[in-house]
């Protein structure tokens, strides 16, 4: 049976934009091992589209850059959506039934499976399968954009902290 983890940059004040703040050269480096040892990511459609960045190389990039392309682009990824006719190389579109889905995802699947979106991971909250909530904190307050938490508030229990390079925090939660 996979464990869902559902992890994300947030800002101090609890929200997701990726446009906002980018991970130091040490959290770029600890995303790249964290990604390459899933397996698989399971997306919600806006971060999907988001991360599709990653399917063809950028001028400019930089080693550590092509290498988590590299990882990213051979990873199994599953991305719920309504709204998306076709996913890229490696994806698998759920695009009805989402719940049930996934749900056969959980027991199908085994290992770590990343949980992506915050609208997404506030529908696995719901439904009670999230195995793991991992916060990597910014000194960044941002006072508007996505929440981390999104509909279902959970009770949780931390598990670990870390730092990691020099401005993120990685807060680990499980339900309490």
């Amino acid at each position: 049976m996979a464990r869902f983890i559902y992890a994300l940059n947030v800002s101090l004040d609890g929200y997701v934009d990726h446009d906002k703040f980018m991970p130091d050269p040490t959290l770029f480096q600890h995303f790249i091992r964290d990604v390459s040892q899933m397996t698989a990511t399971i997306y919600g459609r806006r971060m999907y589209e988001i991360m599709c960045y990653w399917d063809d190389e950028q001028p400019g990039w930089d080693d550590p850059e092509r290498e988590y392309a590299e990882v990213w682009r051979r990873g199994a990824k599953y991305v719920a959506s309504t709204t998306l006719d076709a996913v890229g190389p490696n994806a698998t579109l759920i695009g009805s039934d989402f719940e049930t889905r996934i749900r056969d995802l959980k027991t199908e699947l085994s290992g770590d499976v990343e949980v992506s979106g915050p609208k997404l991971a506030g529908s696995l909250s719901h439904w009670g399968l999230i195995d793991e909530y991992r916060l990597y904190v910014h000194p960044v307050v941002l006072g508007e954009g996505a929440p981390y938490f999104a509909g279902v508030r959970p009770s949780l229990k931390l598990i670990g902290h870390e730092r990691i390079g020099e401005q993120a925090i990685r807060l680990t939660y499980v339900p309490a």
